[in-house]
């Protein structure tokens, strides 16, 4: 790994760091947050690809599990990974990763390929992670596990929105563009 990734990874796990910073939106009905660290993931898979977006994912919730409160409401030690959010927070690298590797496959980069991607894929996987956990956690039926998680379906289509925006600007600069195509051939 070049010194060059090194800091990408660095720079998307301190990003994500950044967004925990701003307050999460509690709900009456569920001990799960409506956060902002969801474009970060979409951001990390988007603007790294495969590889180095999981990375960085892993290394922010390494940092995370460290004890540093880098979860949005200033949370975070190894609890958090045991909460009812656990399952979102687990589907971090696997959602960047997927997302990373399918918007690479697309040899004309359009933005209505990006937000297809980030919808279906990013933010399904951190619901078909996360809402099972959050069922079990809970210890609640499924079904009304994925009832509650409905409240979130808006604003995570927002931060879909932003991040392939961001993405699709992103991935225009020479050198990302560069180092994305690089990371994916060595997958």
């Amino acid at each position: 790994m070049k010194i060059l990734d090194i800091t990408y990874v660095a720079l998307l796990a301190a990003f994500m760091g950044v967004l925990g910073f701003i307050p999460p939106i509690m709900l009456s009905f569920t001990p799960v947050p409506i956060t902002i660290q969801t474009l970060g993931v979409l951001l990390a898979g988007g603007v790294l690809g495969p590889r180095l977006g999981a990375l960085s994912m892993t290394v922010f919730l390494l940092v995370v599990a460290a004890g540093a409160p880098l979860l949005s409401g200033g949370r975070g030690g190894i609890a958090v990974f045991v909460g009812p959010s656990a399952g979102y927070l687990f589907a971090y690298p696997l959602a960047a990763f997927c997302v990373g590797y399918l918007i690479t496959r697309f040899s004309k980069l359009k933005l209505r390929n990006i937000l297809l991607v980030n919808l279906t894929v990013g933010i399904f996987l951190l619901y078909l992670i996360g809402i099972p956990v959050q069922a079990f956690v809970m210890d609640i039926p499924i079904e009304k596990a994925i009832l509650t998680s409905m409240a979130y379906i808006p604003g995570d289509i927002l931060k879909a929105i932003l991040a392939s925006y961001l993405v699709y600007r992103l991935v225009k600069s020479p050198a990302i563009k560069r180092n994305l195509h690089k990371n994916v051939e060595t997958l």
